[in-house]
């Protein structure tokens, strides 16, 4: 008797929590999505060359991103050659994120397509797994690398004052820097 009312109680629950957590866990909506795994806002992030998070290891640890740094260019007092190694560093940046980018999406294209096609099976499921890692890898790297490069350009007073018009506060966003500044 105790084994059956325990089944019943555990089958309400399944009835009345189960549609809950399905709801809370659907893709429902983005079926019509162009490519499946990609919003239109992430495509076009990656087609403009957007940094979508892929510094935030960079940035929220002292490591300035040439985008800011120009926004703050004023704030920031930066000198004439600053300026210009800034935007140098950011335009080269720039635009190998957007070919990475379009890469990427290609990528995520190419893997929705053989879904849609009933094409996969593990080896190819594999592959275009591995390509898509291997170009949001190199895609990552680009951003990381133009904080690091950033941060050669600046002095450690710059460097502060950009965490703090940022809003970071954290602890890690004051940490020192161990490289040589090339400013003056």
């Amino acid at each position: 008797m105790h084994n059956k009312i325990n089944i019943a109680l555990t089958t309400a629950l399944i009835l009345i929590v189960g549609p809950i957590s399905a709801a809370e866990h659907s893709y429902s909506g983005e079926e019509t999505r162009q490519i499946k795994a990609l919003s239109e806002s992430e495509i076009t992030g990656l087609l403009s060359g957007k940094g979508m998070g892929y510094a935030k290891a960079a940035e929220l640890n002292g490591y300035p991103g040439p985008k800011h740094v120009l926004e703050l260019g004023k704030e920031l007092s930066l000198t004439a050659e600053q300026q210009k190694k800034t935007e140098t560093l950011f335009a080269l940046m720039e635009a190998s994120a957007k070919s990475l980018g379009a890469e990427l999406i290609a990528a995520e294209r190419d893997l929705d397509q053989t879904f849609i096609n009933k094409k996969i099976d593990e080896a190819t499921l594999t592959e275009l797994v591995n390509k898509i890692g291997e170009v949001e890898s190199r895609l990552r790297a680009v951003h990381l690398n133009a904080h690091l490069q950033q941060v050669k350009v600046l002095n450690e007073q710059q460097i502060a004052l950009y965490m703090t018009l940022r809003g970071y506060d954290g602890a890690g966003s004051h940490g020192k820097h161990h490289h040589h500044h090339h400013s003056k």
